[in-house]
C-alpha cells in the first residue's frame, strides 16, 4: 500500500489506538499518536492529529482530554461499561450449553470492546476448565440454524442422540423432521419447541442435535400449534420433563412465596391460607421433575389437588425409599 494511501486511513488508525489502549484511567498523549501512526507508514503534524480528534468528537466519540504541558487523550464512555461487559463474560462463562472452547473465544472477543487495561479485569472469567460444559461444539451455530429456519418458515430434519457411559453419542431413530416455533432457555441448556407428527408439541436439547437443515416445506399450522403459550411453555415443563399438563393446587409456607413467583410468574395468585400458608394454583406437566421439585421443600408444602397428583407424589417417593429400603 502506498504513503498517500495510508494516509487516507489516519482518522481510523487514531481511533483503533484509542479505543484498544486508553480509558478514563489510561491516556495517550500526542507523541504516542505519532508514534503509532509512523509505525503504520503514516506522517502526522500535531496540527493535523488535533483536527482529527476535532473530527471524532463529531462523529460522536466520548474524547477524553488531558491538558497541561503534557496533554493527552482517551475514550470515555464506550457502547459497553466495564460492569456491563463482566457480566457479559460471567453468562458466556456460566452457561452449560457452550463448550470450553468457545466460551473462551466468546470471552476473547468481549475483551476487545474496552481497553486492553480493563479487558484484564475480564480475565478473571477466562478460566473455565472444571465447569459443566456442552461437549457439543457445533451446538453455537445450531440455535443460529433454528433461528433461520423460524424466520424462513421452514420445518428442519436432523438427528438426535444422547451420551452413553462411554461418552459416545447414541443417535435415535433416524432422521426427525420437526416445525421449530421458538428457542427457550431452561435449567442452563437451550431447547427448541417445536412440534412433531410423533409427538405434538414437544422440545429438543439443542445441544444434542446434529445436522439441521431446512427441508423449505412450511411449518406445520394447526390448532395446536396456534394455541401453544411460548412464554408459559417454559413454566409448565419441569426440567423441560414432558408429562401430562394438570391444573395443581398447592399450598406453601409465606417464606416460600419468592420461589413460587420466580417458578410461575408474578401473574401467579397466592391466596392467603391461615397466618402461615398460602395456597396457589398453577399448570404444570406431571413429571418426575415436578415431585422432585415439591419434595426439595419437605414439609414446608403439600399438594393439594387433584387427588391423583397427590398420589403420584406418594408413589414417588415409595420407589425411592424402596431403592433403601431394599438395602437394608
Amino acid at each position: 500500500m502506498s504513503r498517500s494511501e495510508n494516509q487516507k486511513l489516519k482518522l481510523l488508525v487514531i481511533k483503533e489506538y484509542l479505543e484498544r489502549n486508553t480509558d478514563e484511567n489510561h491516556y495517550a498523549t500526542l507523541a504516542e499518536l505519532t508514534a503509532w501512526l509512523e509505525q503504520k507508514g503514516i506522517t502526522a503534524e500535531r496540527k493535523s492529529i488535533y483536527r482529527d480528534l476535532e473530527c471524532l468528537e463529531e462523529f460522536g466519540c466520548d474524547i477524553l482530554r488531558r491538558t497541561g504541558k503534557n496533554a493527552a487523550y482517551a475514550i470515555g464512555s464506550r457502547t459497553f461499561d466495564l460492569p456491563e461487559l463482566k457480566l457479559l463474560a460471567d453468562a458466556v462463562l456460566s452457561s452449560k450449553f457452550l463448550t470450553e472452547k468457545k466460551s473462551s473465544q466468546l470471552l476473547q472477543k468481549l475483551g476487545t470492546l474496552t481497553s486492553r487495561h480493563q479487558a484484564v479485569a475480564l480475565r478473571r472469567s477466562m478460566v473455565v476448565s472444571g465447569r459443566v460444559k456442552s461437549m457439543n461444539e457445533s451446538v453455537f451455530y445450531n440455535v443460529d440454524d433454528v433461528h433461520q429456519a423460524i424466520l424462513a418458515d421452514s420445518q428442519i430434519t436432523f438427528r438426535y442422540f444422547e451420551w452413553d457411559r462411554e461418552k459416545q453419542r447414541v443417535y435415535r431413530k433416524g432422521v426427525r423432521t420437526a416445525s421449530p416455533y421458538a428457542l427457550c432457555w431452561d435449567d442452563e441448556n437451550y431447547y427448541m419447541i417445536a412440534y412433531t407428527e410423533e409427538h405434538g408439541i414437544t422440545h429438543f436439547r439443542v445441544d444434542k442435535m446434529t445436522g439441521i437443515k431446512q427441508t423449505g416445506t412450511p411449518r406445520v399450522q394447526n390448532e395446536q400449534t396456534r394455541s401453544i403459550d411460548l412464554a408459559a411453555y417454559g413454566k409448565q415443563v419441569f426440567g423441560m420433563f414432558n408429562g401430562e399438563p394438570v391444573r395443581v393446587r398447592m399450598r406453601f409456607e409465606n417464606a416460600l412465596a419468592g420461589v413460587v413467583i420466580d417458578r410461575f410468574g408474578k401473574d401467579v395468585m397466592l391466596i392467603p391460607d391461615g397466618p402461615d400458608h398460602f395456597v396457589c394454583t398453577a399448570d404444570v406437566k406431571i413429571s418426575p421433575l415436578f415431585y422432585s421439585w415439591i419434595a426439595g421443600f419437605g414439609p414446608r408444602v403439600r399438594l393439594l389437588s387433584p387427588e391423583r397428583v397427590a398420589e403420584g407424589f406418594r408413589d414417588h417417593l415409595r420407589r425411592i425409599l424402596a431403592v433403601y429400603d431394599a438395602e437394608t
